[in-house]
């Protein structure tokens, strides 16, 4: 099923610009299109020892998704997010259904971005055991958004390479049912893929979500610029199992990688340049591991 990106609301305000040409080509990166997820591509960063010096990489008006850590709070996130928000950039706190504590805890959440004056939230499942109140971003988004946020777009995650502890018909209907209920309370919305990185697998999985129904933006999660040794270790912290095992399957992707010292963003971007309008992916969302500096000189390199 083919989707127009110009249908998206950001679209009709971000169009494509032209923007000048890049010394070292990437297919499809000469597109506007192209060009426009790389320009405006978001970079994770994660509150842990390492954020400091991340912060201290960005350039100015970045946009950042700012991750809940199992190690801190929500409201550690949401401190973070304030302090980002006051230097001029754009963030996007995450909130971690399974670590809100009370019914009194999400409203003092929903006051407090009310407060940084953000207007996006990423709303993810999280990890805590045993859970707060909710035991999940379903249950979690039923009563956010019950108490009326101050917030227009909601992202959540998607997973092209299944989930660890989650089954595959499990994970298709809570995407779509977290698309009715969002575009239901008159917002918008994005679905976020976790890493995967066989670029046939991510096609296939979108293509049949698009076919059943999925109608929102999809962006696309890819590592940034990461020595792979820590790309391998936090991949089997974040569940990707079966994308590990179809990189140790398929020589010529686990040989690249071997041959080179760090991931690099283009070995999952060249392979979807030809069908990132027709899957309608929307945004590229960059899983920094806080190594902003090589993520940024890739992506200026890219842009020229």
């Amino acid at each position: 099923m083919a989707v127009n990106p110009e249908s998206f609301p950001e679209n009709r305000r971000n169009r494509p610009r032209r923007m000048p040409t890049m010394r070292k080509p990437l297919a499809g990166a000469g597109s506007p299109h192209m060009r426009t997820l790389i320009e405006h591509a978001k970079l994770e960063l994660v509150p842990m020892k390492s954020l400091d010096r991340a912060i201290d990489e960005l350039l100015p008006n970045s946009k950042i998704s700012m991750t809940c850590s199992p190690a801190k709070s929500i409201d550690d996130t949401l401190d973070e997010t304030a302090k980002l928000v006051a230097a001029g950039h754009t963030v996007i706190p995450h909130i971690s259904a399974r670590m809100v504590q009370t019914p009194a805890h999400l409203s003092e959440i929903v006051a407090r971005i009310h407060e940084i004056g953000t207007r996006e939230i990423f709303v993810v499942g999280g990890d805590a055991d045993p859970p707060g109140c909710f035991f999940d971003a379903l249950q979690f988004l039923d009563a956010f958004l019950g108490l009326d946020p101050n917030v227009d777009h909601i992202g959540f995650p998607a997973y092209p390479d299944t989930h660890p502890f989650i089954s595959l018909d499990a994970l298709h209907e809570a995407l779509h049912t977290k698309q009715a209920m969002i575009l239901d309370s008159d917002r918008t919305a994005h679905a976020s893929t976790q890493m995967c990185f066989s670029a046939d697998q991510i096609r296939t999985w979108l293509t049949a979500e698009r076919a059943a129904g999925l109608t929102i933006p999809v962006h696309l999660g890819i590592p940034g610029v990461i020595d792979k040794t820590k790309l391998m270790t936090m991949g089997v912290r974040l569940g990707v199992g079966t994308s590990l095992r179809y990189l140790s399957k398929n020589r010529k992707a686990i040989g690249k990688m071997m041959t080179q010292r760090a991931f690099q963003p283009d070995q999952l971007l060249r392979p979807l340049a030809d069908d990132l309008i027709e899957l309608g992916i929307d945004g590229i969302h960059l899983y920094t591991f806080n190594q902003v500096a090589a993520t940024e000189a890739w992506r200026q390199r890219i842009l020229g």
